[in-house]
């Protein structure tokens, strides 16, 4: 409990400071956090050792299960045979390539080399947002990239099952391999699908009856993704294919079913932007802090720095199969085959697949070297397209950019209201308090303002049922001619428009506010 709370404060101060320096990408951040955890001792102590079933069971099959969720289900059916392409046979080149490599350098042995090359297979679209930081990824390579990641883990895992066997058994059984791939992933996508579907529908029918509670129900859809790893993991089939077919689904189901019950849904999508951004700074905190407690800790049987050539050609031999594959399977010309080869960024699942190399036979001086040249293989999987990036992909528009104009466009928009409530006959104290609420959407009052305020409220009495309700429809007013002024804008700011259509659905919760049961008393709601 202790070990959890550290590391959750650890992600929260990383998105805090990532809001202070936003020009670097908040895992980067959280992965200095996590280095910076390990130094100090009253907190590193109280740190739990990794454990590899809980972290990808409780951190990272939620967040692929929120991944799949945001994207839909018919463009995974379009990219089937991409998806194919670069989650098996991909895959298996990349293998064959690293393990050979390795073991031709003499670097370990062919058994060891192909545990190595497995383990450096999986993709991770978390890690890879933070080389795209501030840049623009084209759509293509952007959409093969994303759909690689969500559905190549179960590969790398059935395939390092094979090499543990190869090392431990000293042959490879080519057939069991098969088929067992076969099972883990059909069966991932069967299992991931049918009982997706039984919960959707169980929570549609909960949504159409007198039965329904909104607590309840979100705790179902948010306990989802954990009960389908679990469930599908212990019938021996890839809990996170099936948690991340799971997401797919309940993508499709969000697009039909999100005004039977607005509240609800929108509640839901906070609580998952909530719990995305923190699980996603976690993943690198304990990435940061792990690597540098195997470094410091750690002996290696194989010389003391063979881990860090090993991660070197690792990933070399993955960037030049991915170029490769991109130019001659996938058709790209030679910008979107770099980008898709340095876009294959490694993380949290390839950390994963290391530790579970504890409960099998792999002796201590290759798992500590396997572990080690994983960590190195996931940093430079960041670093080098962080960099490169800078000259292949072009640059976002930033919300620094957007902010100067935006501030103006908030402005504009909140003396519109203010211009409306002062031509109003309203009582003196109602019209000073409803003003004083529509300054704050500016964003630039003081925290004195808010303390004389706050002072103002609790010393004068509470406004009567029709002050009440003359300040209600003031706001109604007010906030109706800022949606009338962001809808002019919007049609004018192109450029700008997503940032436009964010204030619009401030001024919609806004007003979900006013006109929301508690403005009255519980008197009133009864008569």
């Amino acid at each position: 409990m202790v070990s959890s709370f550290i590391l959750v404060l650890a992600a929260v101060i990383s998105i805090f400071i990532s809001r202070v320096i936003p020009q670097i990408s908040v895992n980067y951040l959280s992965l200095l956090v996590g280095i910076g955890l390990f130094f100090i001792p009253m907190l590193s102590n109280h740190i739990e050792n990794f454990n590899s079933e809980i972290f990808i069971g409780l951190i990272v099959a939620p967040l692929l299960f929120f991944e799949g969720q945001a994207t839909r289900l018919n463009a995974v059916g379009k990219e089937l045979k991409h998806i194919i392409q670069t989650t098996v046979v991909l895959v298996i080149l990349a293998l064959i390539v690293a393990g050979f490599g390795l073991a031709a350098l003499g670097l370990v042995g062919l058994p060891l080399a192909f545990i190595l090359a497995a383990i450096s297979t999986p993709t991770d679209a978390t890690a890879m947002e933070s080389v795209t930081n501030g840049l623009e990824m084209p759509p293509t390579e952007g959409t093969f990239l994303k759909m690689e990641s969500l559905f190549n883990d179960a590969s790398g895992i059935i395939l390092l099952n094979m090499a543990v066997l190869w090392y431990t058994n000293g042959y490879i059984n080519y057939g069991q391999t098969i088929i067992d791939f076969i099972i883990s992933a059909v069966g991932g996508v069967l299992f991931g699908f049918v009982s997706a579907w039984i919960m959707v529908l169980f929570r549609q029918v909960l949504l159409r009856s007198s039965y329904n509670s909104l607590n309840a129900s979100l705790l179902i859809y948010v306990i989802t993704p954990f009960i389908l790893y679990y469930a599908a993991e212990a019938i021996h089939v890839s809990g996170i294919i099936a948690v991340v077919v799971a997401g797919l689904v309940h993508n499709a189901e969000a697009q039909r079913s999100r005004l039977i019950n607005a509240q609800q849904v929108h509640f839901a999508f906070d609580l998952v932007g909530m719990i995305t951004e923190i699980f996603n700074s976690m993943v690198f905190v304990v990435l940061g802090f792990m690597f540098i407690k195997i470094l410091v800790s750690e002996q290696f049987g194989h010389g003391s720095l063979n881990f860090l050539m090993i991660g070197f050609v690792l990933y070399i031999s993955n960037v030049l199969v991915r170029y490769a594959y991109g130019r001659l399977r996938l058709s790209f010309k030679n910008r979107p085959a770099w980008i898709f080869a340095l876009g294959g960024v490694h993380g949290a699942v390839t950390l994963a697949l290391a530790y579970t190399l504890t409960d099998t036979t792999v002796g201590q001086a290759d798992f500590n070297l396997v572990l080690m040249a994983a960590s190195t293989l996931i940093i430079l999987s960041m670093i080098v397209p962080t960099i490169i990036f800078r000259w292949l992909l072009k640059p976002a528009l930033t919300d620094d950019e957007a902010t100067g104009e935006i501030d103006k466009i908030r402005v504009a928009m909140v003396h519109h209201a203010i211009d409306t409530v002062q031509k109003m006959y309203l009582p003196p104290h109602v019209k000073e308090s409803v003003i004083f609420d529509l300054m704050t959407q500016k964003q630039r009052t003081r925290t004195r303002d808010f303390a004389r305020a706050w002072v103002d409220v609790v010393r004068r009495p509470e406004f009567t049922g029709a002050e009440k309700e003359l300040e209600m429809r003031a706001f109604m007013n007010a906030l109706e001619q800022e949606r009338q002024y962001l809808d002019m804008i919007s049609q004018r700011e192109v450029k700008y428009q997503k940032y436009v259509f964010k204030l619009y659905n401030e001024t919609l919760l806004a007003e979900s506010l006013i006109i929301g049961p508690t403005i009255f008393d519980k008197d009133q709601e009864t008569e």
